[in-house]
């Protein structure tokens, strides 16, 4: 549970948890040999904040009725959400290592396969409209105390299916759904500016009917605030979006704001020395890749020779 008076020590908590985010997510992706790595950072601080502060979960109950729902919309950014899960204790740490491999963690979401998520995901631009279908269950059940939460990315609101959920949201009133566009500012090809530009972003959500919040999405305490008054207090009938403005690739320098490392897996090496780099950034005891002396994973395809 949220409270605006967060102490230096639940600070730094946080801020371990989004380290820890950051650090089995490069291990996973290095490991596969796939996923996007910057999308996953940018949103570190936001799964920090939603799994081990705001929300109310059960690890031990995943199904429990009582529950907050996040719907993880850009479902490319997996390896991030498995990570929050895997440290908040829904399934062992190891099992990171089955990213994309046949029987173990999909490359995108999938609910039937793996506790804590909330809606199979891949296309881009249907997570909003899954989330408004759940807020409005929870209303018909009469459930007022639980939240969904649909993060989004910000090239998929390019789709036009997200400003049709945007529409129904605001039609039904639904000021128990909380959407956090993860606003880094860089898509698969280049910048979203160039590619579809957004702005004026919070304008456009205000014309669809909804309350617009916006923060530092790396900033703990402001994230902290923002969420409690989306949560709280800004419960005025209309749904809630917060632009959350991030950075693509957070934690390490030489990551940030790059599309070419939207979709990229480093090699091992590479892999050992940015975590030994994110570790140092994070004050951290010095920790590189944990497999970097296993042999490299050979891929074998029917027919192959």
């Amino acid at each position: 549970m949220t409270h605006l008076s967060a102490t230096a020590s639940d600070l730094q908590t946080l801020a371990d948890k989004a380290y820890e985010i950051r650090r089995w997510t490069l291990e996973l992706i290095t490991w596969a040999q796939w996923g996007h790595v910057g999308g996953s950072f940018s949103m570190a601080e936001i799964l920090a904040c939603l799994y081990f502060r705001e929300m109310y979960i059960d690890p031990e109950k995943p199904g429990c009725a009582q529950r907050d729902r996040l719907v993880l919309s850009k479902a490319h950014g997996s390896p991030g959400l498995y990570a929050a899960l895997a440290l908040r204790g829904y399934f062992p740490l190891e099992r990171l290592y089955t990213y994309c491999e046949l029987g173990g963690l999909e490359g995108h979401t999938d609910m039937n396969t793996t506790p804590g998520i909330e809606s199979s995901g891949g296309p881009l631009g249907q997570g909003l409209s899954i989330a408004v279908g759940k807020a409005l269950a929870l209303r018909l059940q009469e459930n007022a105390q639980n939240r969904v939460y649909c993060l989004l990315g910000d090239g998929e609101i390019n789709e036009g299916q997200v400003w049709e959920a945007a529409m129904s949201a605001a039609h039904y009133h639904l000021d128990n759904l909380i959407a956090i566009v993860d606003y880094n500012k860089v898509m698969g090809k280049g910048f979203v500016r160039d590619l579809m530009g957004l702005e004026p972003l919070g304008d456009k959500w205000r014309a669809f009917g909804w309350e617009v919040l916006e923060v530092d999405g790396h900033d703990l305490a402001a994230l902290l605030q923002t969420l409690h008054l989306a949560r709280r207090v800004r419960v005025l009938g209309k749904p809630i979006v917060i632009i959350a403005h991030t950075v693509k690739g957070c934690g390490l320098e030489w990551m940030e704001f790059n599309y070419k490392w939207h979709t990229h897996a480093p090699d091992p090496a590479t892999a050992d020395r940015a975590l030994r780099e994110l570790a140092r950034n994070y004050g951290r005891p010095e920790q590189g890749y944990s497999r970097l002396n296993m042999p490299a994973k050979v891929e074998t395809f029917p027919g192959a020779n």
